[in-house]
């Protein structure tokens, strides 16, 4: 979820987050333009280059190989009266084509959307998270897809949080597991503070898998079902000298999640964002 939210209006991303176009100048009555304006809206685009630990590395080496790359995000969000919407598209090895010692394309491809639907005046909301992600090397693909329910509550001191808990479905290509998976559990939050006279935020992300299908982890870790529960996330450190530019430093985690079962894997993620809005 955003770390840096403006009020602006961003009429081409909440048209692409919701399928629909822009509505034009003078079209529909005032109730309907005023329910699709953002209340805060942001969009970046960014540099980012991950690097596993040197015991993740070692960990993974026999069945799973972690191998540290570079990748390019596209990042946006809008928040409206009725609900709100983020959304990020990765491009991971952006520079290769076949640099693996069996010549195989090592670019990846991630994408995701969430989405909160309030319900009424209430902190809770419907809950809806889409995520895709692609390996080209070994022509495979997983579409993973929560629905369930969402909370909302911001502190008095500002650090705000959103917890979710929803049913998992994923469908796989190629004859790979599709169907119910499960569930997941999880939540974003941030904090904005100020520093040596500069500003800075912290966020969160955290995902919890549990009673995952048994068919889907003997087809996804190479070493056997490790049990149905998975962990996934990242906590990020953001400093913003200005409004066009974030500079970000990000501890990533996972265990029983991103191909391998039993190790936990954990990188460093340096960030640089220019932010459109």
């Amino acid at each position: 979820m955003p770390n840096h939210m403006t009020p602006r209006t961003l009429a081409p991303l909440a048209g692409l987050l919701l399928g629909t176009a822009a509505l034009p100048a003078g079209a529909g009555d005032d109730a309907s333009s005023s329910s699709f304006t953002p209340q805060w809206s942001f969009a970046n685009a960014s540099i980012n280059y991950l690097d596993w630990s040197d015991g993740t590395e070692q960990r993974t080496a026999t069945n799973a190989a972690k191998g540290d790359f570079f990748y390019l995000e596209l990042e946006g969000g809008a928040g409206f009266d009725w609900g709100e919407f983020y959304g990020f598209y990765d491009f991971e090895n952006p520079h290769n084509d076949t640099l693996e010692d069996d010549t195989r394309d090592n670019r990846r491809s991630a994408a995701k959307v969430t989405s909160h639907l309030y319900l009424g005046d209430s902190p809770f909301s419907l809950y809806f998270h889409v995520y895709d992600f692609r390996d080209y090397g070994f022509d495979s693909e997983e579409q993973d897809r929560i629905a369930g329910l969402g909370y909302r509550h911001t502190f008095a001191n500002g650090l705000w949080i959103k917890p979710f808990l929803g049913k998992a479905w994923v469908e796989s290509g190629d004859g790979g597991y599709d169907g119910e998976n499960g569930y997941m559990a999880g939540w974003v939050l941030g904090y904005d503070f100020a520093a040596f006279g500069e500003r800075f935020s912290l966020s969160n992300w955290h995902e919890q898998t549990f009673d995952r299908d048994d068919d889907y982890l003997r087809q996804n870790y190479v070493n056997g079902p490790a049990g149905g529960v998975g962990t996934n996330g990242a906590v990020a450190l953001w400093w913003h000298p200005t409004d066009t530019i974030t500079g970000g430093v990000q501890y990533r985690y996972s265990h029983n999640k991103l191909g391998t079962a039993d190790d936990y894997q954990n990188a460093m993620i340096y960030t640089l964002k220019v932010n459109f809005l």
